[in-house]
């Protein structure tokens, strides 16, 4: 069963792939993804990736978190899942 992890504080030269090829030394990397601005087309400095257990994730979160990458010290953690968005009537 794969596992989500959070990366924060990126710096913005980060790419999916360098992103991956950062944790692919904890295990198996199915997926990576940096979140990318719209409007700006560039980093929005957090990103995710998606390990194939539970164990590579874990390994990975504890070996990289507070680590230095791409001179910034990246957070990483578990992800969370993401709160339904809730309708509010502007009218």
């Amino acid at each position: 069963m794969s596992a989500k992890i959070y990366v924060g504080n990126l710096g913005y030269s980060v790419t999916n792939e360098t992103l991956s090829d950062k944790f692919a030394q904890f295990g198996t990397v199915e997926s990576s993804k940096v979140i990318i601005d719209r409007d700006t087309n560039r980093s929005k400095g957090f990103g995710f990736i998606e390990m194939s257990s539970s164990s590579e994730a874990a390994d990975a979160i504890s070996g990289l978190n507070g680590m230095e990458f791409e001179g910034r010290q990246m957070n990483v953690s578990e992800a969370k899942e993401m709160a339904p968005k809730t309708r509010t009537n502007r009218w």
